[in-house]
């Protein structure tokens, strides 16, 4: 079965043809800043087994060795390609069922945040009580082909 994903807005979709492989978390300061966020997930396929169904990313050559591809349109972080590869990384963030795949290594710790290993000890709550009432109409678009 192809994995499927996409950016926020859904102006750029996807679908993964292969099986995919090297499934990560990198904590380097470049996925950091990328994505706004202490680190990335990435998995990947060989770069013919990524097929752009709608839209096409914007890319960005973050270093002199990689560039990340990205929606032009809402600004979501979709691939990581080292220059020449024949592989590219989709960011598990942007699958559709982001559960199918799950990281198996680590990369960038000399970049960890200090205190991203104590994230899941942190109390718990719910998103809808922190809204107080407030409706919110999602202009997401839908974990799946429209």
């Amino acid at each position: 079965m192809a994995l499927t994903g996409g950016c926020q807005c859904g102006a750029v979709r996807y679908r993964l043809d292969g099986e995919p492989g090297g499934s990560n978390v990198c904590h380097c300061r470049m996925c950091q800043k990328a994505s706004g966020a202490p680190f990335m997930a990435f998995t990947g396929v060989k770069l013919a087994e990524l097929v752009w169904t709608q839209g096409a990313p914007g890319f960005f050559a973050s270093s002199n060795v990689a560039e990340r591809g990205f929606c032009p349109t809402c600004g979501t972080p979709l691939t990581y390609r080292f220059s020449g590869a024949d592989r590219i990384c989709v960011t598990i963030g942007s699958l559709d069922h982001p559960d199918n795949v799950a990281p198996r290594t680590r990369y960038g710790l000399e970049s960890k945040v200090s205190w991203v290993d104590s994230v899941a000890a942190l109390p718990a709550g719910n998103f809808s009580a922190a809204l107080q009432g407030l409706e919110v109409v999602s202009h997401q678009h839908p974990d799946h082909d429209a």
